[in-house]
């Protein structure tokens, strides 16, 4: 028999866990490449998950319902096909595990392995890839860890509990070991010691929030899963990049001359273009000009991003979702505002796939809308810089007339832009070049954008 594993994917930058809503295809059942065999649901998307290969699906392992970490392995197919290949036991509840256990556990081959063991065993040693990773930044064995999950398997909270405790408690009536004296001298540290990488490791990786007393006229409700993902999205973006705001304040009378005289030949293309277009328009032009606001660090590389995938953060009211408008720099106003009223109304009722949250190079959030004068916005993982867009407000300026040098009063609208960036990678000069070739794009906007 060869089996190849089906696992949870990863639907998204943010998204650690999925939940099986429904398995389409039964034990036993002939499945094709690509062909979906089950339906998963995450706090942002809902998903058909294919087959990765033609065979027979041979064993479920995680059931309609269960939710499960990113990589966990939630059924296997025979590559080899054929109705024989239905031999391994597969767990369908604790139930029948417990009722089984009084009787001889039927025996399942590893492949590649000569060794037979039993279905809760195979249970027990089989951890998800974010708990094997943790047991081994901190040379844990995760046979000597007890787990509390499914069957005995060791959960992610089984192996941070142990880490904490500092493992099994040691045996007082067992004497502790001297250790000789030496005339040698101490080796010379020439390298951070193994518990600085392990504080380190954690402090990147794992987030655990602190907790606090409740009151007698507080409520406590459990975070939902887009919330506690964000939150833990949000910490861990503060730890790794140091932040630095710069702003600019933006002229948008162009703007309005252009949206009031082409009014009527976007309605009738059925088009929508807002402000917002506008600007994702100029940020995509402007990016090009300064590849390193559209770039990432990569352990002590710089990635250069090569296309200009645009972040538009939406809001849920509860919540937050950034559908991704790939190369924006190659698409018009018009159809850049399409795309992201496509996008925003897929979000809100739950419709985007995939392949539409992933990918961003760089993130626009629009907390103007709302009324809010300037936002400093938290740097998506995995970029350099975030644009977060003021409320649009008609101000009183000052304005210079450009051929007799005379200033006067005028009403103008006008917006201020803040921009956060990874001050690692992008300097604050860069990031007053980049505003100020966004606000000259913007107050010199073009009519045939």
């Amino acid at each position: 028999m060869a089996r190849i594993e089906v696992p949870m994917p990863q639907m998204g930058e943010s998204i650690a866990e999925g939940t099986v809503s429904q398995w389409l295809k039964q034990l036993g059942d002939a499945v094709e490449r690509d062909e979906p065999i089950l339906e998963i649901s995450t706090d942002k998307v809902d998903a058909e998950i294919p087959s990765p290969s033609d065979g027979t699906l041979v064993e479920i392992v995680v059931q309609e319902g269960e939710t499960v970490e990113v990589g966990t392995v939630v059924a296997y197919i025979d590559t080899e096909g054929g109705p024989a290949a239905v031999a391994a036991p597969t767990v369908e509840s604790e139930d029948q595990i417990s009722s089984a256990a009084p009787q001889e556990p039927a025996a399942v081959t590893f492949e590649g392995s000569d060794v037979d063991t039993s279905v809760e065993e195979r249970l027990r040693t089989r951890s998800t890839p974010v708990v094997r990773k943790i047991a081994e930044e901190h040379d844990v064995d995760i046979q000597a860890v007890h787990g509390t999950g499914h069957a005995g398997r060791v959960t992610k909270q089984d192996i941070l509990d142990y880490i904490e405790n500092a493992g099994p408690a040691v045996d007082s009536a067992k004497p502790v070991p001297v250790p000789k004296k030496t005339t040698e001298s101490p080796p010379p540290v020439s390298a951070p010691s193994a518990v600085a990488s392990d504080m380190w490791a954690t402090f990147y990786g794992e987030v655990r929030h602190p907790e606090f007393p409740v009151r007698s006229a507080d409520t406590v409700e459990p975070m939902d899963k887009i919330r506690r993902l964000t939150a833990e999205h949000m910490v861990v973006a503060k730890r790794v990049a140091p932040h630095v705001h710069s702003f600019i304040e933006i002229d948008f009378s162009t703007i309005d001359v252009i949206r009031a005289s082409s009014k009527e030949r976007w309605a009738s293309q059925g088009a929508r273009v807002s402000y917002t277009a506008f600007v994702a328009w100029a940020v995509s032009r402007v990016l090009r000009e300064f590849p390193t606001v559209n770039s990432t660090i990569s352990g002590n590389n710089i990635i250069y991003r090569g296309n200009v995938n645009l972040g538009m953060a939406v809001d849920l009211n509860p919540g937050l979702i950034v559908p991704v408008v790939h190369d924006a720099d190659h698409l018009g106003l018009v159809g850049i505002g399409n795309k992201i009223v496509d996008l925003a109304t897929r979000a809100r009722d739950r419709k985007l796939v995939p392949s539409e949250i992933q990918g961003a190079t760089f993130t626009i959030t629009n907390p103007g809308v709302l009324g809010t004068l300037v936002g400093l916005p938290v740097i998506p993982k995995g970029t350099a810089a975030i644009l977060g867009t003021g409320a649009i407000e008609k101000r009183v300026v000052v304005v210079t007339d450009p051929d007799t040098g005379t200033d006067s009063m005028a009403i103008r609208k006008k917006s201020l832009f803040s921009l956060g960036y990874d001050h690692r990678i992008v300097d604050g000069a860069d990031a007053a070049r980049f505003l100020a070739r966004l606000k000259e794009t913007l107050e010199t906007f073009p009519n045939d954008a």
